[in-house]
């Protein structure tokens, strides 16, 4: 049939209109952006107000995350996730000397609030805590105490925490990673977990074949985004599986090197870029490979440059 290569196809445009929006970012000099980072922020705020009016955003499973633009949709917490990155270091940058006190780091979680509550209005937990670790990373690495740090890392858990325990539905996901398999959830709420462990068992250690997934063909939920790993493990097994593993690791670690080189030419802004965006990758990958192999609750997150999305893809490689 003739639509059967719809995915594909548009998958394909976004690969190249993303590298061409990455082509036109590079030859952007940094100071741009550092110039225009509260700019960024607050479109990309508005942006966020805009996806939660009814007649404007559009909503997709109960969520309003999409505002739609002729043929395709754009998610605004994916331009904010860049936002976010350069808007932290601008800021870490401008008062690198207060922020081992308190009123050094309050502004910019007065910043990350205001997107938070944004974002969990969608509702999107799983933006708010990446984004959560793009802020209190780039805060880290550009000097904030370590006491004040750890005071962060325990609000933000506590925060979370809270998040989880006053939403039934989330509780539920929690139940349901513990026991996947459990008569109760197997065909509920852990009914997603219990396919993507069914698919990487089946993928053993080199898996069926290219092509010869079965969880795909409508077992596995969102196989083609969020849960596409589960599909990688059954096709291509522990081997696919670890190949990408590797080539995050590749892809932090060389963010991260280049932040440093960047931070040791006195060229703060553009290191603290780069390391944001390590983190963001390491963070959010960390956490997709995580929920596919059952290591933490279910939680909506695609795998950055891997996954089926035209506006994550198109703002991961503008990263």
């Amino acid at each position: 049939n003739a639509n059967q290569y719809s995915f594909f196809n548009r998958h394909l445009i976004f690969i190249v209109a993303g590298l061409f929006v990455a082509y036109l970012v590079c030859q952007v000099p940094m100071q741009f952006w550092e110039k225009k980072a509260l700019l960024i922020y607050i479109i990309g705020t508005v942006l966020l107000v805009l996806v939660l009016i009814p007649f404007i955003g559009r909503q997709v499973n109960g969520a309003y995350r999409w505002i739609p633009l002729g043929p395709i949709n754009f998610q605004p917490s994916e331009l904010m996730k860049v936002g976010m990155v350069i808007f932290t270091a601008y800021y870490t940058v401008r008062k690198q000397q207060h922020l081992d006190q308190l009123r050094g780091v309050l502004p910019m979680l007065g910043f990350f609030g205001l997107v938070s509550v944004l974002l969990l209005a969608e509702p999107d937990l799983g933006a708010t805590l990446v984004i959560a670790c793009i802020v209190l990373g780039i805060l880290f690495l550009g000097g904030a105490s370590l006491i004040l740090f750890a005071g962060l890392i325990f609000l933000a858990i506590g925060g979370f925490a809270l998040m989880i325990v006053a939403t039934p539905w989330r509780m539920q996901r929690i139940f349901a990673y513990l026991d996947p398999f459990s008569e109760e959830y197997a065909q509920s709420v852990g009914y997603q977990l219990s396919h993507s462990l069914i698919a990487i068992g089946r993928g053993e250690f080199f898996g069926v074949g290219l092509g010869f997934s079965i969880e795909k063909l409508h077992y596995l939920p969102e196989a083609h985004t969020d849960f596409i790993m589960a599909v990688v493990g059954e096709e291509l097994g522990f081997v696919g599986i670890l190949a990408v593993i590797i080539l995050f690791m590749i892809i932090v670690r060389k963010g991260l090197d280049i932040g440093r080189q960047a931070i040791a030419m006195d060229r703060e802004f553009n290191g603290l870029v780069a390391q944001g965006i390590a983190v963001w990758f390491g963070a959010q990958s960390f956490v997709n490979l995580g929920v596919c192999l059952g290591l933490l609750p279910t939680k909506g997150l695609t795998l950055p440059l891997v996954s089926y999305g035209g506006s994550a893809l198109v703002m991961n490689l503008v990263a």
